[in-house]
């Protein structure tokens, strides 16, 4: 009988041993999968990407990184923009998105100055806030994601040089109110005064972002400075207007032409040799790393209970420099989309 006992003893212990491990290592799998899965989101939480212009071709690129970073994180996404160059319009959509209270939102900012009030009080809210592309320091956003911009004012202005040589009569067809084209005007600028003193610059015009403003601008620059040498476009839809003044008026081989982005009509003129050169942006990696800070941010919150802006440290890279590639001839067919 003790014999028969102490079997049963040894068996239920056995099954107990059994129960104990398998929960044990269940855990532990459990654990791990979430371990490796990295950070991770909830597909009910919804980040919004807004902007200007929302129809044109350069905030594909942008939007195609936020929502392959959405797949990865397992969080869902929205688009919203201005559809005009309208700072009232873009303050229209952010007032629209913040009543909604997504989990985040990722800003390209018309005007550095007149949003400031919108995404502070998106901040506020505990809504957090990054910007890309196109900044507005003064707020209290996390970070900003984009192009250094004054440093690719200096590689046009580089690039400008070897095209015209050193000497000649130059002009910048850009948009002043926006802070980045601010700083690409700068960094080209100061270049050309500090390397080139013998290349001038005879005007800075506003091309409104808009390709026909920038057609009809460029063509009085180049009629009221018959001499000009070459033409800086600051974005995309200015680069094309300039392009197609420039072919108008039979000065191809005289005015070199340096645009900004890689929209397909901008390639294509670089192709055909209108445009001389075209500077690329990481567009991609401002969507992709956007939502990345988002989430951080977002999972900050949840994890502290406390509002992100009584953090006393940074919770997020402040800036991130997405970079910037020359496009000519001779490498502009990897630009075209696949």
């Amino acid at each position: 009988m003790k014999k028969l006992l102490m079997v049963y003893a040894i068996l239920i212990a056995t099954f107990l041993l059994f129960l104990y491990f398998y929960q044990y290592n269940g855990s532990t799998d459990q654990s791990l999968k979430q371990m490796n899965r990295g950070l991770q989101g909830q597909i009910e939480e919804k980040y919004v990407m807004v902007n200007f212009q929302s129809g044109i071709d350069y905030w594909k690129s942008c939007l195609k990184g936020f929502e392959d970073a959405a797949k990865i994180l397992n969080v869902s996404v929205e688009y919203r923009g201005a559809t005009q160059y309208d700072v009232y319009e873009e303050i229209t959509v952010l007032e629209q998105v913040i009543a909604k209270k997504p989990a985040g939102i990722a800003v390209s900012a018309i005007n550095p100055n007149a949003l400031v009030a919108t995404i502070n009080k998106a901040v506020e809210a505990g809504i957090p806030v990054v910007l890309f592309d196109s900044g507005a320091p003064k707020s209290k956003a996390y970070s900003f994601l984009g192009t250094n911009n004054y440093n690719a004012g200096v590689s046009a202005a580089h690039k400008m040089a070897e095209l015209t040589g050193t000497n000649g009569k130059l002009a910048i067809i850009t948009l002043p109110n926006q802070l980045n084209h601010q700083d690409r005007m700068a960094g080209f600028q100061d270049t050309i005064r500090s390397s080139y003193p013998n290349l001038q610059i005879v005007a800075i015009e506003d091309g409104k972002g808009d390709q026909l403003a920038s057609e009809r601008i460029a063509a009085k620059v180049l009629k009221d400075h018959p001499d000009l040498n070459g033409i800086f476009a600051t974005e995309a839809n200015g680069g094309v207007g300039v392009g197609n003044a420039v072919k108008s008026l039979n000065r191809l081989s005289q005015v070199k032409i340096i645009g900004f982005d890689t929209d397909k009509g901008t390639l294509d003129m670089v192709k055909n040799e209108t445009i001389s050169a075209t500077l690329a942006q990481g567009t991609w990696n401002m969507g992709y790393w956007s939502l990345m800070h988002l989430l951080h941010l977002q999972k900050e919150a949840q994890k502290s209970h406390l509002p992100l802006q009584n953090a006393k440290e940074p919770l997020v890279p402040t800036y991130v420099d997405t970079g910037i590639t020359i496009v000519t001839k001779e490498n502009v067919d990897i630009y075209y989309a696949k």
